[in-house]
């Protein structure tokens, strides 16, 4: 694990090498607060809980989950850094697995950042920490799988615009498949099925059973094999185009 721990120190640092880590920082917590008070109502409600925040968590992950997800290897392409890489003493699995996990962690960082929430509804009421404590489990679980679904298509191009842009459309289309009028959306020639099928792939199904408080080990396992089957088409994609 020693190289992949070197490259995850690496990537993770560099994420605050620039002040782009402060900007993002500032904009998803302000973009929290949007959700959470104004949009969410959590003082309207009354109630000392945390689920505005949380229900509108996959809608501010499908916008700025791509934001860090698109220099994961399309900026290394760019430059051409990527074929440096490619020559050092490390497997493309292990270079694979350190920049994600660096990924992974800046934006636990982003959700760790939102803790004051939780403390604040503790001081207004009593809420179940068991369901909270779940709803960020859930929460970080659901930002691991976009992030190693990003950093495939990362792969695919040298632009981030275009790596945005392809992560913005992946996340939509695995959130979409979750909600209840997405079957009104599927043709009706297409079998039950296979509706069946995309719904449940949908991350927002998954998610949801984690933030009502239930750790279903299906959910679990959902996530993180989808993380799992990213990075290796990820793996598969780099060799892919190391000639490009």
């Amino acid at each position: 694990m020693s190289p992949t721990r070197t490259i995850f120190k690496r990537e993770f640092a560099g994420y605050f090498a620039t002040p782009l880590a402060a900007v993002y920082l500032v904009i998803f917590l302000a973009l929290t607060g949007i959700f959470t008070f104004n949009m969410g109502g959590l003082y309207e409600s009354g109630q000392a809980s945390l689920r505005p925040f949380f229900g509108f968590l996959p809608q501010l992950f499908l916008f700025l989950v791509p934001a860090i997800a698109m220099r994961i290897w399309a900026e290394e392409r760019r430059l051409g850094t990527v074929e440096l890489l490619m020559t050092l003493p490390v497997s493309v699995g292990e270079l694979v697995t350190g920049k994600f996990l660096a990924a992974w962690a800046f934006a636990c960082v982003a959700l760790g950042l939102t803790v004051p929430l939780w403390l604040t509804v503790s001081y207004l009421g009593d809420p179940d920490h068991g369901v909270i404590l779940t709803s960020y489990f859930g929460g970080a679980l659901m930002a691991g799988a976009f992030l190693a679904v990003g950093a495939c298509l990362s792969a695919l191009t040298k632009n981030q615009v275009i790596a945005f842009v392809l992560c913005l459309i992946a996340f939509f289309a695995l959130l979409l498949s979750g909600y209840p009028g997405f079957t009104e959306l599927v043709p009706g020639w297409m079998p039950e099925v296979v509706v069946d099928a995309l719904a449940y792939m949908s991350f927002l199904t998954h998610y949801e059973a984690l933030q009502k408080g239930v750790v279903d080990l299906r959910d679990v396992l959902f996530f993180l094999s989808v993380i799992g089957a990213a990075l290796f088409v990820n793996a598969l994609v780099l060799d892919w185009k190391k000639a490009d």
